[in-house]
């Protein structure tokens, strides 16, 4: 299937699972008229493999280590795309963030990585399935920022042009959506 293709369809796939009005809180605990809960789609079969595809497709030339990024919304799309890229012949590791730190066992706040083994100078994106303001996905550019890590991008799959783009350009990162809420709220 063509990028154009694999993105129409993937498009049609969240719009149908993942997409929906009605009013709802988000979690930067604005009110709105309409949702993005990509989970559904992160988890099907096919939602899956485009989201990695287009996203390896996305990231493929950005020479990469790592992707990352808050639980729960990056755990999906990072495992995937991991898959994907050893499948394609260019490897990048995936890791998540928790929101806090276990209050058990290795109490660790990155997670996925091998003992020994760090973000220290490693070229990392954040990836985030659905972004309104930034923050969430800042939490964990702040995280891996103290790990050593150098993030060079933050990719999320839905921006919804509230505000993200101006909080990842204050903050020196560059920013890029597979897709814009506007395309899902045309007609």
């Amino acid at each position: 299937m063509s990028k154009s293709a694999s993105r129409a369809r993937l498009f049609e796939i969240i719009r149908r699972r993942s997409f929906g009005r009605g009013e709802v809180t988000l979690a930067s605990g604005r009110k709105s008229d309409f949702y993005f809960n990509l989970k559904p789609t992160m988890l099907d079969p096919e939602g899956a493999t485009l989201l990695a595809e287009l996203t390896y497709e996305a990231l493929k030339d950005d020479q990469l280590d790592f992707i990352g990024g808050l639980e729960m919304g990056a755990v999906p799309l990072a495992g995937a795309l991991a898959q994907i890229s050893w499948i394609k012949g260019h490897p990048i590791a995936a890791f998540f963030v928790r929101k806090k730190p276990k209050e058990h066992g290795a109490k660790l706040a990155i997670e996925g990585l091998p003992k020994g083994e760090t973000l220290a100078g490693k070229r990392v994106v954040i990836v985030e399935d659905v972004t309104t303001t930034g923050g969430s996905a800042m939490k964990a550019v702040e995280s891996v920022r103290e790990a050593g890590a150098n993030v060079v991008l933050v990719l999320t799959m839905v921006d919804r042009e509230e505000g993200a783009t101006d909080t990842f350009g204050a903050a020196g990162l560059p920013f890029r959506s597979l897709y814009k809420a506007s395309e899902f709220l045309k007609g």
